[in-house]
């Protein structure tokens, strides 16, 4: 005997509501629903394993209530954090977020991006390669698009979240000097077309030059394995020992290998050479002496990108390009100590 299908109306009829209040339930609109009535449809549901057809509702309604999140690096802390922030609030407003992780690859992006148009998603969210940004922004014309952490080279032309990475990485080197570092070196993966590392890079790079007066090209070192890390390392703090030494990482995983190298070199944290970095990712100040950061509020990245996305999904179409850059703090620990 075929089992009965489990429709709208047979929500309805259980839960003692009009279909028009079963839609308004499955398209998040609670705030036109008392909690009384929340309770019944969820009770309703739940008893007759009702499953609503997505497709059927995005062909009807002309939305899907989906968001399409492409990540760089699922397996940072930094983006977790950045998509369980982008959840919080897609969720509470009734959408579920579809995620893929495009490992840092422009091909598996642009895949990834095309799959999420097909699949009629209402709004993409993008921490973007950086390579295919002029086709990305192009794309953002047709769908919702927002993106986060890596801004585009123009900033004009579509929604963007992301943190003062330039400002927060001049402030960071100029305390360095107040405590009578002399040499700074970088410490990047190579930084390719990654907007936030271009930054970082260009904010070290002018402070070298303009506060330290030093040309800040030969104070990069981007590696690509640990040993290669390693060997910049030692290079760095052995070359003009007379002058007082300091490492700035330019992100937690960076950070976590300098520190892994430290770790080999027997070098003293703080009293060697100073060591700070971006994120803060909770184990920072349990490493001794403490590891001075840049600490970025990722969580908060994530919830602005969701709200800025259903905002243009939900009838902000026409509204102007939005710019947010979030302000940074510097969190001083005994990894950055005064002479003296």
């Amino acid at each position: 005997m075929m089992k009965q299908k489990i429709t709208i109306d047979s929500v309805a009829e259980r839960a003692g509501v009009s279909k028009t209040t079963i839609s308004r339930y499955l398209n998040g609109r609670y705030d036109m629903l008392s909690e009384d009535t929340r309770a019944k449809i969820e009770a309703a549901i739940k008893e007759l394993h009702y499953r609503p057809n997505r497709i059927a509702q995005s062909l009807k309604g002309g939305q899907s209530r989906l968001i399409g999140c492409i990540a760089s690096d699922i397996g940072s802390p930094f983006t977790s954090i950045l998509v369980k922030g982008i959840n919080s609030v897609a969720t509470k407003k009734g959408y579920e977020v579809f995620l893929v992780d495009s490992e840092d690859d422009p091909e598996k992006e642009m895949r990834a991006f095309h799959n999420f148009q097909e699949s009629r998603m209402d709004g993409i969210i993008i921490n973007s390669t950086g390579v295919n940004d002029e086709k990305l922004l192009e794309y953002a014309e047709d769908i919702p698009t927002v993106f986060v952490d890596r801004p585009p080279s123009i900033k004009e032309k579509v929604d963007t979240v992301c943190t003062n990475n330039y400002s927060s990485t001049r402030e960071c080197l100029r305390y360095l000097k107040q405590l009578g570092y002399k040499r700074i070196g970088l410490f990047t993966q190579p930084i390719g077309c990654n907007t936030a590392r271009q930054l970082r890079r260009q904010g070290f790079t002018d402070s070298l030059r303009e506060d330290f007066g030093l040309e800040g090209d030969d104070a990069v070192f981007s590696y690509t394995s640990s040993r290669e890390c390693l060997e910049h390392l030692r290079y760095f703090v052995t070359h003009e020992p007379e002058l007082r030494p300091a490492i700035l990482a330019i992100n937690g995983v960076a950070l976590l290998d300098v520190l892994h190298a430290i770790k080999k070199t027997g070098i003293r944290i703080g009293k060697e050479c100073g060591v700070c970095g971006f994120d803060d990712w909770g184990w920072a100040d349990l490493i001794d002496p403490g590891i001075t950061t840049i600490a970025q509020d990722s969580w908060q990245e994530g919830v602005i990108a969701a709200e800025m996305i259903l905002k243009r999904i939900e009838g902000g179409k026409d509204e102007p390009v939005v710019f947010r850059e979030l302000k940074n703090r510097l969190e001083i620990r005994g990894s950055t100590v005064s002479q003296g």
